[in-house]
């Protein structure tokens, strides 16, 4: 194996996959990145088992071959290297990968190709495309309320494809974030589950183009934009009945300005106790009283103007649930709908935007 590349077209590669390699694992191996040296291109694969990525470039090979190479390290050696400069890859004997580009020079020791777990291989044959800047912006509204726990079934987002839609829905037990968007171009015949891990939504976010192709088989997931393509591990278990926890028919809805309440918030937030972060709304003829306290430190009160006319209740929240979905959205007024202070709230912008979201919160005895 041995091929020249410059510094700066791998090292994009090399820091995406720093995402993905096993930073702590029982399996040394899982700290690798597979390197692939065919012809005229260089192939390069992490995964953790769950979540894995492949991405390919051009480079000039002189040598075909393969082997395995420590992900953190060859990213942190080419990093330091001077910029602009060619590096070149070259495979010694007794498995030693040597690096050279100028005067520096690395000798690092590798592990053998066939030791390396089978990552799978897409075939991208159902033709789904998705608008990528439209999927990430979805993933943004709903990444904040998914847990990591022991139930394995919340540790992700269930994504829906269905003809000319798509749902993103997360649930930590306390909050739901729902997202969709109606997209023309996406021809489904038969509706698409799956619960897509946090670390696969995480990586996608880096991912910068304006389509992503998708497939998936049995067991996994796949996401393609140009050269690379993301392999997630379909999470098992039956997602939450999210239609069920969505409330209806909320008699109390409360219209107000987003960055006005997001601000005030943030302010009587500040003297809420660390551990529930709560804070208290006396929902008021067109007024909000906020209000926090920690027998520690004291006491902070703030009010904000809002559009409502009915009848006056207190209620609390965890400040920090409503700060997640109020700083996700751009809308400028958003509405709070509610039955009573001990039912479910749900949380919308006020006029519908391209990409729709709902958000249900628990309130909470303060």
């Amino acid at each position: 194996m041995k091929f020249s590349i410059t510094k700066e077209n791998i090292l994009q590669e090399l820091q995406l996959l720093q995402g993905i390699v096993e930073k702590r694992s029982t399996m040394p191996i899982l700290g690798n990145i597979l390197m692939t040296v065919a012809e005229n291109e260089v192939e390069l694969t992490g995964t953790d088992l769950e979540v894995g990525l492949k991405t390919h470039f051009q480079a000039e090979v002189e040598e075909q071959g393969s082997l395995t190479v420590s992900g953190k390290k060859l990213f942190e050696i080419v990093r330091a290297l001077t910029g602009g400069q060619t590096v070149h890859f070259k495979e010694n004997e007794n498995l030693i990968m040597e690096i050279t580009s100028g005067a520096s020079q690395f000798k690092v020791l590798c592990l053998p190709k066939d030791d390396y777990p089978q990552v799978p291989e897409p075939k991208f044959e159902k033709n789904i495309v998705l608008p990528l800047g439209t999927i990430r912006t979805m993933i943004d509204r709903v990444y904040f309320a998914i847990t990591q726990e022991q139930r394995y079934y919340l540790n992700g987002a269930l994504m829906i494809l269905s003809d000319k839609k798509i749902e993103l829905i997360s649930t930590d037990g306390h909050r739901l974030a729902y997202t969709s968007s109606v997209l023309e171009g996406l021809n489904v015949d038969t509706e698409i589950r799956g619960i897509v891990s946090k670390k696969t939504l995480g990586e996608m976010r880096k991912f910068e183009d304006e389509k992503l192709e998708f497939d998936l088989d049995e067991n996994n997931l796949f996401f393609k934009v140009n050269n690379r393509t993301l392999i997630s591990r379909i999470i098992e278990g039956k997602f939450p009945n999210y239609e069920a926890v969505i409330p209806k028919d909320n008699p109390h809805i409360i219209s107000f300005l987003r960055d006005e309440i997001t601000d005030a918030i943030r302010r009587v937030s500040l003297l809420s106790t660390e551990r529930s972060k709560g804070i208290k709304f006396s929902v008021q003829k067109n007024q909000i009283v906020l209000f926090s306290s920690n027998p520690e430190i004291g006491e902070a009160r703030d009010k904000v103007d809002v559009e409502y006319d009915g009848q006056e209740f207190e209620v609390g929240f965890n400040s920090q649930y409503l700060l997640d979905f109020l700083t996700s959205v751009k809308a400028e007024r958003i509405c709070f709908e509610m039955k009573d202070e001990n039912s479910a709230v749900l949380m919308r912008p006020e006029v519908e935007e391209e990409v729709k979201d709902i958000y249900v919160i628990m309130p909470m005895k303060i």
